[in-house]
Order: C-alpha cells, then structure tokens, then sequence
C-alpha cells in the first residue's frame, strides 16, 4: 500500500476546506461517511452522504473571512488492500475579522481517518475528531452559524 497518497486524500482535502474549493473537498469523500465531531459541538455520530457532509460544511466554513487547517504527522495503518486509517494532529483555525471578542477560534485535537480504496483512489469514509482544547475567541461558531444565515438570507444567495 502507498502511505503517502492514502494520507495525501486528507491534506488535499483540508487544503481545499481552506481553499472553499467545494469541488476537491466532495472528490475526498466516499459516498458515504461516519463522520463523529461530539467532542466538538455534542452532536452523536452520524452515516451522512458525502454530498451532505460537504453542504453541511460549506454553510459553515463561507461565515468565516478564513480557516486554516494544519495536521502532522500523518500516520496510515492498512488494514487491508481496500481500507485503512489515517491519525494526525489537527490545529484548526478560524477567522472572523472583527468579530466581538477577538477575530481567532482554534481547536486541537486528533483525527482518526478512515479510508477507503474504490476504483484506485483512496476516499476518506469516516472521520472522528477527538478535542484536545481550544483557544481563542470561544463565540465564534455561534457568530458564525449567525452569518451562515445572513448569507442563505441575502439577496441573490441560495
């Protein structure tokens, strides 16, 4: 098994989060995907389709002016030919300039990856983040979520 282009699908696809190139983000993802955030807002466990998934975070990501996703080492078990799991530490940035109380939300924490082979490409079809701590400016995922209806609410938006 190739480690390098089994960990390179997460990179790519936290540099297109960055990037809000919603594109890449969906060709990163399986058809559907385990994706586990609870130790970040509460929310259980979820299967969600990888359409899904990418709209759930694009309404979120565009309320910020920017993030910054920065992960390292990866490391790739396989556990067969087909599937494996990616872990690394996350520092997640976000930014809303201007924003009361401080312009920077960061969250650090680990992921767990699974991926999946499918017609020679590797797709990410589980994530589970498991917080460390954050810093910062702990209001902004409420401002944010604020803005993400602002922006659904505005003239010529969908």
């Amino acid at each position: 098994m190739e480690t390098t282009e089994a960990a390179n699908i997460l990179t790519r696809m936290l540099h297109a989060i960055d990037a809000k190139d919603w594109e890449e983000v969906r060709r990163a993802f399986a058809p559907q995907v385990d994706m586990d955030y609870s130790s970040l807002f509460g929310d259980p466990p979820a299967r969600v389709s990888g359409e899904d998934q990418v709209a759930g975070w694009r309404a979120f990501a565009d309320a910020f002016t920017a993030t910054q996703h920065v992960t390292g080492p990866i490391l790739v078990t396989a556990r067969t030919s087909a599937a494996a799991t990616a872990e690394t530490h996350i520092r997640a940035y976000h930014q809303i300039k201007g924003a009361s109380g401080g312009d920077i939300w960061m969250v650090a924490g680990h992921y767990e990856v699974g991926l999946a082979r499918s017609n020679d490409e590797w797709k990410i079809s589980a994530i589970t983040l498991r917080v460390l701590y954050q810093e910062g400016n702990m209001h902004i995922p409420e401002i944010a979520r604020g803005r993400q209806t602002s922006i659904r609410e505005a003239p010529g938006k969908q």
